[in-house]
């Protein structure tokens, strides 16, 4: 059914191919810029991505102004503010971030304060408080799950008041998106899975929130279809380029997907958990998905349901009753979790991703305040949230 009033956005470029790279110097003339400030991790840097990044400028009249390799796995606004002094005094005049959440959060920040002329992150945080234009962002992911290559929200703690802070606004939304399989066959097999888990929690919540609407429907659908043809076989043999490419194209249209029509429980919890405990996303993501399903099916049996044929393919669909549909879609997330356990050992409960019992009562309080609840289908209380808990420990 069609909402009687919907949104929907995406004003990002994607360049998808084998040899996407290439393009990005002719990318940055299109915005009348060359000296770009490369933002990205140690990780990253260290598996020789960096360099395949230089090597796409060497015929170009574009120069790298300077580059920064040292972004933490949780930025904040010291990083923040050391990078914006490093694309000053370098006259840099855009920004490339290369890697997973964290560089690309980074980048989004450092492009506040390069923009509006500030030191102060602080003043930024919330929603839609950005006035001025940015520099022009270009992002390569590095990992296919969170995203952030089109999403408009950042989030960067700040270690002097001890809080992670959110930024939130159209301005924050890359200009371009480079999905180049080269830059994500070095992912381990852990951490593909745990990505792949992502953002199969990010389209299945997208397609059964509150604010679904047909535009987030079909890049939902689209991404869960990828995600059930290629995750595992890709955690199995990551050499595989053609699956790589799927999966980047499933991040990201899973990431377009849940900006438009948010996400519920199983992000509420796993930021609760995250925040609470420091379990990675995407393991929390993979542990939480069959049960906040499980939660939802008195309110949306039949959209989980539906779920099912892009999941597992026609034939499954076809030979489940209707009545049994909702509960295969689970069935066969829980077999994929199994199967992805056997291959790389990804947790499949909060006890083996070292969460300690008593941790549990916090992370229920936490989850019920977090704002992806809002947009879930059924109300969450403590002892609901508790009771998911316990089931996943």
């Amino acid at each position: 059914m069609i909402p009687s009033y919907y949104e929907f956005s995406n004003p990002v470029k994607i360049v998808s191919g084998q040899r996407a790279l290439e393009n990005i110097p002719s990318e940055l003339k299109n915005f009348g810029v060359q000296r770009p400030l490369v933002i990205t991790d140690q990780g990253v840097a260290g598996a020789g991505l960096v360099k395949k990044l230089i090597k796409a400028f060497y015929s170009s009249e574009v120069t790298i102004g300077a580059i920064y390799d040292t972004v933490p796995a949780d930025s904040s606004s010291l990083v923040v503010n050391e990078i914006a002094v490093i694309f000053a005094e370098n006259c840099c005049d855009s920004i490339i971030a290369i890697g997973g959440g964290s560089p690309i959060d980074t980048a989004k920040g450092v492009n506040i304060l390069v923009s509006e002329g500030s030191d102060d992150l602080m003043k930024f945080m919330g929603v839609d408080i950005l006035e001025k234009p940015m520099k022009p962002l270009l992002v390569i992911p590095t990992t296919s799950g969170t995203g952030s290559e089109v999403t408009q929200v950042a989030v960067i703690s700040d270690p002097e008041r001890n809080v992670k802070m959110a930024f939130a606004s159209r301005r924050l939304l890359p200009n371009v998106a480079i999905l180049d399989p080269r830059m994500t066959l070095t992912m381990p097999p852990k951490i593909t899975a745990a990505t792949g888990m992502d953002a199969l929690a990010h389209a299945m919540e997208a397609y059964t929130g509150l604010q679904k609407n047909p535009l987030s429907d079909a890049y939902a659908v689209a991404a869960i279809k990828l995600v059930g043809e290629h995750l595992l076989s890709v955690v199995q043999d990551g050499t595989g380029r053609e699956s790589r490419m799927a999966m980047a194209n499933a991040a990201t249209m899973a990431g377009i997907s849940f900006s438009n029509s948010m996400v519920g429980v199983v992000h509420a919890l796993g930021h609760a958990a995250g925040g609470v405990a420091h379990i990675p996303h995407g393991q929390a993501m993979s542990i939480f998905l069959p049960l906040g399903l499980e939660y939802n099916l008195s309110v949306n049996e039949d959209l989980i349901a539906e779920l099912l044929l892009p999941l597992a393919g026609p034939e499954l669909y076809a030979g489940t009753h209707s009545d049994e549909r909702a509960f295969k879609t689970i069935s066969v997330i829980r077999d994929l979790q199994r199967s992805l356990y056997k291959c790389c050992q990804l947790p499949m409960n909060l006890r083996d991703a070292g969460v300690a019992e008593h941790q549990l009562g916090e992370i229920a309080r936490a989850a019920i305040s977090d704002g992806s609840v809002t947009f879930n289908t059924r109300e969450l209380e403590y002892e609901d949230a508790l009771n998911i808990l316990k089931k996943a420990y």
